[in-house]
């Protein structure tokens, strides 16, 4: 009998010992979750077309896409994007360590390409920035983080940047410094 109490009573305890609050239960969930991507795809390639006309071609190394309140698709080894005219004949070049790309049902929102970005347009100029924004919609990029443009004339920096998606039309803003690339040929020249 002695030991059927103490069976009882130590049963009770266990029992009573254990309260499920759900606010609690839903705190340690809620921080313990991870979000998980409804998809990944290593050395990924995607065709963008307008019109039946391919516009881009992204390759990335590594690509997750994520739904929920936003669906996304995330490149957190970087990526390359090439952008065509009607002709397919390549007008842009950009290369990020980042990117990042929100899309609707229509297909895609904005981009952003983060960390040691550079876009490289048909004439040769060179964009290099740590954080620039496409906006597929208006077909623009923008910037404000620090800038510097290469061009085969000049090179000049500057606090942001907004352009056509091509990279041909662009306004620096806040432009901080200019270099004539000839002057600095002759300089280069002269220091040796």
């Amino acid at each position: 009998m002695f030991r059927f109490t103490l069976l009882i009573i130590l049963s009770l305890t266990l029992f009573s010992a254990c309260e499920n609050d759900i606010a609690v239960v839903n705190t340690i969930n809620a921080d313990n979750e991870k979000v998980l991507p409804i998809e990944a795809d290593k050395n990924a390639e995607i065709m963008y077309s307008d019109s039946a006309q391919v516009r881009a071609k992204l390759t990335a190394p590594v690509l997750n896409r994520f739904e929920g309140k936003k669906k996304y698709m995330e490149l957190p080894k970087g990526m390359e994007v090439i952008f065509y005219d009607e002709h397919r004949n390549q007008q842009t070049k950009l290369t990020a360590d980042y990117g990042i790309g929100f899309e609707s049902n229509e297909g895609m929102e904005h981009m952003e390409a983060k960390r040691n970005v550079v876009v490289i347009n048909q004439k040769g100029d060179t964009l290099n920035t740590e954080h620039l924004i496409w906006n597929a919609l208006t077909k623009k990029i923008f910037t404000d983080a620090f800038v510097k443009i290469t061009t085969k004339d000049d090179v000049i920096w500057g606090d942001g940047l907004t352009s056509n998606q091509d990279f041909s039309d662009y306004t620096i803003t806040n432009v901080k410094g200019e270099v004539s690339a000839k002057d600095n040929e002759v300089n280069k020249k002269s220091d040796k």
